[in-house]
């Protein structure tokens, strides 16, 4: 799973995350920040976060599917569409994105720790433009395998688990988009 900073993608991976579907043994009370409501839940890959990029076994020791999340996933979409598993893109305008994360706590949050790679406010804009951009131009680029879904049932039938009767998460509502890559078009 993948979108930038800002994108509300925390709250996607939440409308899902709770799935008896889903292996929750990433989830720590250390692994989760919260404003206002439910926010950061479970373990977060980005470089200088608690796990790198390549390493997704580390935090879970259940079984289930596995919801990694990376933000710089948007810079290596191609490699990854060769692991044959879904791919959930959340995209929201650059300045929206910049806003909600400013507004949801920026670099004063808990959970996970952005300051080591996004480093100050004008790298991170920097970084959620050019993360947009690599997502869009990957769904432009795979649009025959791609998805759009408007809530949270939607994805949780793209990706194939069950929604278990999780409250209804309807992403316009939030100014977001998601977008599912498959390897195969069912």
């Amino acid at each position: 799973m993948t979108g930038a900073p800002g994108s509300r993608w925390s709250g996607v991976a939440r409308s899902i995350y709770w799935s008896t579907d889903v292996d929750h043994t990433d989830y720590t009370e250390e692994r989760t920040y919260s404003l206002n409501g439910p926010g950061h839940t479970g373990a977060y890959w980005d470089p200088g976060m608690e796990f790198e990029t390549n390493d997704w076994d580390s935090p879970f020791s259940g079984n289930g599917v596995r919801i990694i999340k990376s933000h710089t996933f948007a810079h290596h979409l191609n490699d990854l569409k060769n692991t044959k598993f879904p791919i959930i893109l959340v995209y929201r305008n650059d300045y929206e994105c910049m806003k909600w994360w400013l507004e949801a706590g920026g670099f004063d949050i808990t959970y996970p720790n952005y300051k080591p790679y996004y480093k100050d406010n004008a790298n991170m804009f920097n970084q959620i433009q050019s993360q947009n951009k690599d997502i869009m131009k990957f769904i432009w680029d795979n649009r025959t395998r791609i998805t759009q879904v408007s809530n949270n049932y939607e994805l949780a039938n793209a990706v194939n688990i069950s929604c278990n009767g999780n409250e209804h998460h309807n992403y316009k509502l939030k100014d977001t988009t998601v977008y599912v890559y498959q390897s195969k078009v069912s």
